[in-house]
């Protein structure tokens, strides 16, 4: 069957994402180191837990995040955290939240690339106002048939995007850097990923059941290998 829709993921496929929650982290424990041993209470593995606890209630993206560093440092001081330090963890999500938009190297030709050939749907998750304000300041927003902000990228989300596009699952491919939130659930239904893969990812997102070689995943280097790929599925 020929591809006839083709998603891209945007944090860390379209624009850079991960590596401003990463210096988020970084300052959190800076913070944290005031009150407590921060090798010794182990305080990334408990942002890292609290965070995903928090997935159902606050779902991804910078907010969540701030909420959970703010919940996690009250746990780790015993409640001794000043309300000073709770505004600098406060400013740590705003500065995730107001980073620029940077690219990829060689997305915008990438997705030109796919666009003149095929339909394409931007589907991301995360905070909708934030990925709204990214979407909007990419540059590339014009060249999607459609966009989507999910609150989670799983097989529902996914049947929904294809049922509207009146398309069978073998006819789509999904771009992204994450096996667990851009092929799993993609491939589960039938249709095809391409995986590139970002410098660094978030341990939730690195748990995946996509057996290597699957024969309806490829994987690309490059954004320059993306159009070859997509021409490759079907």
């Amino acid at each position: 069957m020929m591809i006839d829709l083709v998603g891209f993921d945007g944090d860390d496929t379209l624009w850079h994402s991960e590596g401003h929650f990463r210096r988020a982290a970084a300052g959190f424990e800076q913070i944290l180191g005031r009150y407590v041993d921060v090798r010794d209470a182990a305080v990334r593995t408990r942002l890292n837990a609290v965070q995903r606890a928090n997935l159902a209630l606050f779902g991804y993206g910078a907010m969540s995040m701030t909420l959970s560093m703010i919940e996690t440092a009250v746990e780790l001081s015993d409640g001794r955290i000043g309300g000073r330090d709770i505004q600098r963890l406060m400013e740590l999500g705003k500065a995730v939240l107001q980073h620029p938009v940077e690219l990829l190297p060689g997305i915008r030709a990438a997705v030109e690339a796919v666009a003149a050939r095929h339909r394409i749907v931007l589907i991301t998750k995360g905070d909708l106002l934030h990925q709204e304000r990214k979407v909007a300041a990419c540059g590339l927003a014009h060249l999607f048939q459609r966009i989507e902000i999910v609150s989670e990228k799983d097989e529902a989300s996914y049947a929904r995007v294809l049922g509207e596009f009146a398309i069978q699952p073998a006819a789509f491919v999904m771009v992204g850097n994450s096996m667990r939130s851009d092929a799993e659930p993609v491939v589960a239904l039938g249709g095809w990923a391409i995986h590139m893969p970002y410098h660094v990812t978030w341990e939730h997102e690195l748990e995946h059941g996509v057996p290597a070689g699957h024969p309806r995943v490829l994987g690309v280097q490059g954004a320059d290998q993306i159009a070859d790929a997509v021409a490759r599925c079907g």
